[in-house]
């Protein structure tokens, strides 16, 4: 059992307390942010506004700029979705949940697309192309650039983009050796699977209703 309790927190051995709390605190809000998202609240953006910027702060000091870069994204895109989410379609009603257009679609992909690029580019400027960690990290951050604009504009799509980027992270940051950030991407993935249940029933009884 030591073997294992090793195997997951002895590399925090290292680490300042203050980075250990910070790192919790972080995952904590993290999970309120991805539950907001499930139950479709406004809630989601102050969270996860927190809990980014705190990641920010931590990953820049462990020197990982993609994930450092994929939740300084995040907190830029909670300022513009929780606009979007606020903002009135008509007198009565805010942007509602709805399914992407061709048009988002193709925005998504450039979005991919450009992700990748601009990771590779910073990655060979850094000189981060050391193991095949830099090849997941890149492919991981275009998906949550695109999962998290989708979120954003409140399209039901985000989920399958979070789903897909959680399980990829899940191992990844335990190889890392952040085993709280695993165990919430771990979360993480279970809230997405019933984020998108959830979503899927509420614009259905949309449709119907309508």
């Amino acid at each position: 059992m030591s073997h294992i309790f090793d195997f997951l927190f002895g590399q925090y051995s290292d680490y300042q307390t203050t980075d250990i709390v910070l790192e919790i605190v972080a995952v904590v809000f993290g999970f309120l942010s991805v539950w907001f998202s499930k139950q479709n609240k406004i809630w989601v953006f102050p969270t996860g506004m927190i809990s980014t910027i705190i990641f920010v702060y931590l990953l820049l000091k462990w020197e990982l700029l993609g994930d450092m870069m994929i939740n300084g994204y995040y907190f830029v895109m909670s300022v513009y979705g929780w606009y979007i989410w606020t903002r009135k379609v008509d007198d009565e009603h805010v942007t509602p949940i709805s399914r992407t257009t061709s048009k988002e679609k193709k925005i998504s992909i450039i979005i991919f697309i450009a992700t990748l690029l601009f990771v590779f580019v910073v990655y060979k400027t850094f000189d981060k192309w050391t193991s095949w960690v830099a090849y997941a990290d890149t492919i991981t951050t275009a998906i949550f650039f695109v999962g998290m604009w989708l979120m954003a504009r409140r399209k039901i799509e985000n989920w399958i983009f979070w789903i897909i980027g959680d399980i990829i992270s899940v191992p990844l940051y335990l190889y890392k050796g952040f085993t709280f950030t695993s165990f919430q991407y771990l979360g993480f993935t279970f809230i997405a699977i019933f984020g998108y249940i959830a979503w899927k029933k509420h614009l259905n009884n949309n449709i119907q209703t309508a």
